[in-house]
């Protein structure tokens, strides 16, 4: 990655905004997704503090006296030794509380973290200088605090130099309150600066991890910047790359960003070819204006040679997920949700698209706006364009190797596994035939021990009827119609994705799937979130690193 992040370039017809354009978020140390991670960190930090309490505790008072020491008075035990182990040891507890059971915001928990710090150097500072021996050759406890406290609580180093100094004055602090009881002690300077000066040494090697961390941390944060998008948390993989959870530096929409890494794209000329191949089909795919297609806000290509496209992020289930964590759907959903999908194959197929990888995994139903169990289709990115792009002389199949096998094995068309006959816009209606049988059934069309056997399978086999696998009442219509979407042959197949729609309507059920009853669902099983807080409006910083 170079060291100002990826820098994009802009695709015909969409125009990838310059990074610089876009202001950057107001936390430059580490990600969002990392500084999460810091409520666990302290979490797990308090916790120890009060293992180290309770022990200490337990030495003094229950050790110490087994084997006959009769000098822990002289240390300030059991007063005050008891009451500041007894602070720390319920102080740390409550902190560990709070990081476990509270979402507050991480700079809110970072806050908290730095302030417990110095609170216990206080406390450790106030019980070993109780009745300080300032000739004695030892480092404070307090340097193991400073120097754990970058890697604990990420913070800029100048934050980071504030807190070590706080932390280190604690030794300074409880000495002046020995002396104000007049505790005898040596007043001799010169032991006086070795006694403390370790602890100053340490808030100078403090310092290191923690430029190190913050400036690692503004590395990831450039390379994780993809055009006027920022990504955020890992939401998935697949074959050919991963989908992140991405935010607009400027706008409040949420969006996902799938991210499709050189190395998947076969060697140099192989990933050139693939890449002007993506170019053209995200043009097409944006193309694309049914409520039941993804939206695809933008595109691009790093200089590293990472392929990207942004997305709507959805809030709801794909259908694999679906199936699975709930069972087979009522005959009446399945329908609906089928029709969903059928609208958008059929704008796209009006087009000259062909999607080529239908499947569970990518289709969702989903909250849009006021609508429940909307059907979405995701992930064009193996889409074939059997038409050519306006403005185009060429079209994109001829960037491809054709008629290559692509697609998932167990929703792929007989005529793509063989790679005999045309592919055309029925291999997409082959595997809707095959998604419609899993949401049925809850099982796949065919199975077997290797992709290659499934592929075989479904050149060869007869599938069984729904009807016949799944413990639901299936109308027979609808049986009748999933064995005519899975022929073998083309020519048997519902003619395009409109007719397939129709047909669907037609299917008499006992009891329509309606708004009510898809309302209620989801109001059992994914209830609404919180409503939306009221926007922050863009900072003066914010504004004038837009306008640059």
């Amino acid at each position: 990655m170079s060291r100002r992040g990826p820098k994009t370039k802009a695709m015909p017809g969409l125009g990838t905004p310059d990074p610089r354009s876009a202001s950057r978020g107001r936390w430059t140390s580490l990600p969002p997704d990392v500084l999460r991670g810091v409520r666990k960190r302290v979490a797990v930090f308090a916790l120890a503090i009060a293992g180290i309490w309770a022990l200490v505790l337990f030495v003094h008072d229950v050790v110490a006296p087994l084997i006959g020491h009769h000098h822990t008075a002289a240390m300030g035990w059991p007063y005050p030794g008891n009451v500041i182990g007894a602070i720390g040891l319920l102080t740390a507890l409550a902190v560990w509380l709070y990081a476990r059971r509270n979402q507050c915001d991480c700079h809110r928990m970072i806050n908290l973290a730095l302030v417990f710090q110095v609170v216990t150097s206080a406390l450790i500072a106030i019980q070993a200088n109780w009745t300080p021996v300032l000739g004695d050759p030892r480092v404070s406890w307090l340097c193991l605090l400073i120097l754990i406290t970058p890697a604990i609580v990420p913070t800029p180093p100048l934050k980071t130099l504030v807190v070590s100094l706080l932390i280190a004055t604690m030794d300074p602090v409880a000495l002046a309150l020995a002396a104000m009881r007049d505790v005898p002690m040596s007043h001799d300077p010169y032991m006086m600066l070795w006694y403390l000066l370790p602890n100053y040494i340490c808030v100078g090697l403090a310092l290191i991890p923690s430029t190190l961390i913050s400036g690692l941390g503004r590395r990831v944060n450039e390379a994780r910047e993809l055009g006027a998008y920022q990504l955020d948390e890992l939401l998935g993989k697949g074959g050919m790359g991963e989908v992140y959870r991405a935010r607009h530096r400027m706008l409040a929409r949420p969006a996902a960003i799938k991210l499709i890494r050189p190395e998947t794209l076969g060697d140099a000329e192989g990933s050139r070819v693939m890449i002007q191949r993506f170019h053209r089909e995200a043009q097409a795919a944006a193309l694309l204006r049914s409520p039941h297609t993804i939206n695809l806000y933008d595109f691009g290509v790093t200089d590293e040679g990472v392929f990207y496209y942004v997305m709507e992020l959805l809030d709801g289930f794909d259908l694999d997920t679906l199936v699975r964590r709930f069972g087979p759907l009522p005959p009446e959903r399945a329908i609906v949700l089928m029709q969903h999908v059928c609208r958008s194959l059929g704008e796209a197929h009006s087009r000259g698209l062909i999607h080529r990888d239908v499947k569970p995994s990518n289709i969702f139903t989903c909250r849009l706006g006021l609508n429940v169990d909307f059907g979405k289709v995701l992930d064009f990115g193996l889409v074939k364009v059997s038409e050519p792009l306006h403005g185009s002389g060429e079209t994109a199949a001829l960037l491809t190797q054709a008629d290559l096998a692509t697609g998932t094995p167990a929703f792929m068309a007989p005529e793509v596994a063989t790679g005999d006959g045309p592919v055309d816009r029925r291999v997409d209606i082959y595997a809707l035939g095959c998604v419609g049988y899993w949401l049925l059934t809850g099982k796949l069309v065919f199975e077997a021990e290797t992709p290659i056997k499934t592929m075989l399978r479904h050149v060869q086999a007869q599938p069984a009827p729904p009807s016949e696998v799944s413990e639901l009442e299936i109308p027979e219509e609808l049986d009748r119609l999933i064995l005519q979407c899975l022929a073998k042959h083309p020519d048997q197949r519902p003619g395009d994705a409109i007719t397939l729609g129709c047909a669907l309507e037609s299917v008499p059920v006992r009891e329509r799937w309606t708004t009510a009853r898809a309302e209620k669902w989801w109001e059992i099983h994914s209830p609404a979130p919180a409503p939306m807080t009221e926007l922050r409006p863009p900072t003066p910083v914010e504004t004038l690193h837009a306008a640059k």
